[in-house]
This record gives structure tokens, sequence and C-alpha cells, in this order.
């Protein structure tokens, strides 16, 4: 639905680390990166659709980035990297039928305070 989504961070080295970190079970890495005001983009394999990172002192309301898994084992992985990366937990992986019935997600909040969710559309034995 989008090219790519670009935010702003406090403390640009901390997130960049953070995003890598975390993203790396859903097959995110680094495409390419500027000056900490222009940033960094952050890709997954075979796709065009990016995130973008870059220095700001403003201060932004919480986004909701929601990131695509291939199963709950990358969403179990996002949640546990995500915490050792200095995450605060806002959700335990697991099924969300209040969301949608067979959607598998976890949900923590990063270095700013964004919300970021990893989930898996499908059902899948636990």
């Amino acid at each position: 639905m989008f090219d790519h989504v670009k935010f702003g961070v406090s403390d640009y080295e901390a997130s960049k680390a953070f995003f890598l970190k975390a993203l790396a079970p859903l097959g995110v890495y680094k495409g390419g990166e500027g000056e900490p005001g222009f940033g960094v983009k952050l890709c997954q394999p075979g796709s065009e659709v990016s995130l973008c990172l870059h220095q700001t002192n403003q201060k932004p309301a919480p986004l909701h980035l929601d990131f695509s898994a291939r199963s709950c084992q990358q969403v179990d992985a996002f949640h546990r990297k995500a915490l050792a990366a200095g995450s605060l937990d806002n959700g335990a992986p697991g099924l969300r039928p209040h969301d949608h019935a067979d959607d598998d997600a976890t949900l923590v909040i990063g270095p700013d305070g964004h919300k970021l969710e990893a989930v898996f559309h499908e059902r899948e034995a636990r």
C-alpha cells in the first residue's frame, strides 16, 4: 500500500541498532544510509517497501507500525529480539481473536514510544 514510511527518532544510533536487531527475524536489513538527518532505509528481501528512520528533535506522536511475519516462530523471535534490544512488552505473542480470528501477533514499544507489532495472518498451531 505504501512505498516507504519515514519517521524521526530522538537517538538515531540507538534507534537504528534497535530496529535492525528487533526486525532481523523478519528478514529486515539495512538497505542504505546517509547522514543521520537523512537517515537509514530498512528493507525486506523481495520487497520495494521500506521503513526509514532519521534524527530529529521534534516530538512526533507515537506511531503504530505493523510488520508482516511468515510464521508464528517469526512473531515469537521478533518479540524476543525486541525485548533484548530494549523495548517494552505491550502484548506477548499469541492469537488475537479480538482483531482477526486467525491473527498471531505480538506488540512492543520502541525507544521513542512507537508501538511495533509483528503479525502472522494464518492460524497455526503453537
